[in-house]
């Protein structure tokens, strides 16, 4: 469904994306996942068009993004912080949306799941962080996109929204939609993923199946897996064998 091909990226002089290529398919939870400044923020905005590459090419579909904006009408984007219009409700905010987009499916389950629909007269200006997180998830969702691209989207929620969304995101991903995910919180997508894109200053470190980490690190969950690839160890094509403890301490400098 999308389809990277070595796509590059400098602000400047500071390279963010380094001849990044990877094909993303229907049915995956991909989740991207690296330190803070490597890249992913920026990836995710080049799918979306609002950053442009300076090498490379996008395409959504066989469709290269640049040709054509309407792809955009396939993804769902969760922004990390969404800004709205201080003074607009909540029901006002759908309605416009729904105005625009004039779409014949509306997916209205997390906007009840959340309650919004109780609290249609709030006003933007006063919602909680959790709030507006909420409203971005249900945004996201609601015209029953064929790709969700959400960017840290537990961050803020409390435990039951957390519960919800992730119950969400798997209903989804069992209608064979593609779903790119960024978290910090990685126990909060465990059992989501299918797929790793590992980004490490601007570079991709690799992209394979979730099963494949897992025997290659030997840990079961998301978490320990990347924080023993994060800490040095030494990865091996078909197993993870574990670094002696003086090979270890070589390696790490």
């Amino acid at each position: 469904m999308i389809r990277i091909e070595h796509v590059s990226k400098k602000f400047r002089k500071l390279r963010v994306l380094d001849d990044i290529s990877a094909s993303f398919e229907k049915g995956q939870v991909v989740s991207l996942i690296g330190p803070n400044g490597s890249g992913k923020t920026t990836l995710i905005k080049s799918i979306l068009g609002m950053v442009r590459p300076d090498q490379g090419r996008i395409l959504v579909e066989d469709e290269n993004i640049l040709d054509s904006p309407s792809y955009r009408n396939k993804i769902g984007y969760m922004p990390q912080i969404g800004r709205y219009p201080d003074n607009m409700k909540i029901g006002q905010l759908f309605s416009m949306l729904e105005h625009i987009r004039q779409h014949n499916s509306r997916d209205m389950d997390l906007f009840r799941q959340f309650e919004l629909d109780k609290m249609s007269d709030k006003r933007m200006r006063t919602l909680s962080g959790g709030t507006r997180q909420k409203v971005s998830a249900a945004l996201a969702f609601l015209f029953s996109p064929s790709i969700l691209i959400l960017d840290e989207p537990t961050a803020g929620l409390d435990p039951l929204a957390a519960e919800i969304l992730k119950a969400k995101i798997l209903l989804e991903k069992q209608k064979g939609k593609l779903i790119l995910i960024t978290s910090h919180i990685l126990s909060d997508i465990d059992e989501l993923t299918t797929h790793v894109l590992y980004l490490q200053e601007g570079k991709m470190q690799f992209f394979k199946e979730l099963e494949t980490l897992q025997e290659e690190t030997g840990e079961m969950r998301l978490g320990k897996a990347i924080a023993r690839i994060m800490k040095g160890e030494k990865l091996e094509q078909d197993w993870m064998t574990p670094l002696t403890e003086t090979k270890r301490n070589e390696k790490i400098y």
